[in-house]
């Protein structure tokens, strides 16, 4: 059987887990955690990173540093997990989703100004698969008309946009490190925050709303409660999880790259003879091999490939289901324009197995498999 996914284990987390118990520091804010927050400060040139439970947690975090309130707008793609609308929805917003770019399934930046209202508050790019959205064109719309960006980069560990990290662009940047990801701690994420005015907002937020991160640096005497807040925490066990991944971030990033690489190389023939298309990266955006998907011409063409996997041991899944769709996404959000390209763009993609340590064989039998189904 080829698994879809394998969360990513390098040999070190259970020595570092079990450093996290031996330093009697389970809870948050530990060794390990500080570890990964500045690992994510050095590799991204952002002001601060903090570590959270969960990449839906640092959106969370975003939307009430944004201080976004009932009757706001939040611009983003339909095309997305329900993560991106569900931390602005929780605040009373309203989810407008515009449609994407068919080349890279991010959220078609041309669309967005004509989206803009006098209750629009943020614009939330999602890079999908890595791969970064046209930011210039974001942040220029962005400063013309006074709004945040709030960048959904859970998929974007170690991607850039013309040099720059993903994450670190926007006022805000969010990361996931769910199992699924390219570097994992099970369940947990990041808030990136660019802006050094911010910081002792978001720590306040992140520590149920009180100034104990000053405390514990020994800037104040004593800590109280001083705004609304939540434990946004991760335990250091999870942290200490994270950390053997991010040593390696190097090793697993060129691993998975020559999987990806592999998969374009040996399926580039069934591109050419007009059977599959292949993912699109624009000129000036490194990607961090986050998944690899081809589009099949039709759903039914799809569903027929992905049953045609299984019944050969290859576990391969179609993504997400475009929101404004779903009974929430209509009662918590609107669709502006056409949906030229989310529903149907997103009923033709197959993600294909990729993760850390896959064997080359492997990858080769799935093309093997892939060529099959179209020869016949």
């Amino acid at each position: 059987m080829i698994n879809f996914n394998i969360p990513p284990f390098t040999g070190k987390e259970t020595e570092y887990m079990a450093k996290a118990i031996q330093n009697h520091k389970i809870s948050g804010d530990g060794e390990f955690t500080k570890k990964c927050n500045k690992w994510i400060e050095d590799h991204t040139g952002t002001a601060k990173a903090l570590l959270t439970t969960s990449c839906t947690h640092a959106t969370e975090m975003a939307a009430l540093l944004a201080d976004i309130k009932p009757g706001d707008e939040v611009i983003m793609p339909s095309y997305t997990f329900v993560s991106t609308a569900d931390a602005f929805v929780l605040r009373g917003a309203t989810a407008v989703f515009v449609d994407i770019r068919p080349d890279t399934m991010n959220i078609d930046e041309k669309l967005i100004e004509d989206a803009i209202t006098e209750k629009t508050r943020a614009i939330v790019p999602v890079h999908y698969a890595g791969v970064a959205c046209e930011m210039d064109t974001i942040m220029d719309i962005a400063k013309r008309h006074n709004l945040l960006v709030i960048e959904d980069a859970a998929q974007g560990v170690m991607s850039s946009y013309k040099g720059q990290a993903l994450g670190s662009i926007g006022d805000y940047g969010c990361f996931s490190f769910h199992e699924t990801k390219n570097y994992s701690m099970g369940e947990g994420g990041c808030l990136l925050i660019r802006d050094k005015e911010n910081i002792d907002n978001a720590e306040i937020i992140r520590e149920k709303g009180t100034n104990r991160s000053k405390f514990f640096r020994g800037q104040i005497d004593k800590y109280t409660w001083v705004e609304a807040g939540s434990s946004y925490l991760p335990s250091d066990m999870n942290a200490a999880y994270l950390y053997a991944q991010l040593e390696m971030a190097d090793e697993i990033y060129d691993n998975r790259m020559h999987t990806w690489n592999t998969y374009y190389e040996n399926l580039t023939s069934l591109k050419e003879a007009g059977h599959i298309e292949l993912p699109f990266i624009p000129e000036g955006c490194v990607h961090n091999a986050h998944m690899f998907y081809i589009k099949a011409k039709t759903l039914e063409e799809r569903t027929a490939l992905i049953q045609y996997l299984k019944e050969n041991d290859i576990s391969s899944v179609f993504h997400y289901i475009p929101l404004h769709g779903a009974p929430a996404g209509q009662k918590y959000g609107r669709f502006h324009g056409e949906d030229k390209y989310t529903t149907k763009e997103s009923e033709r993609l197959l993600r294909l197995p990729l993760y850390y340590g896959l064997e080359e064989e492997k990858v080769l039998t799935v093309c093997e498999k892939i060529k099959e189904f179209y020869s016949k």
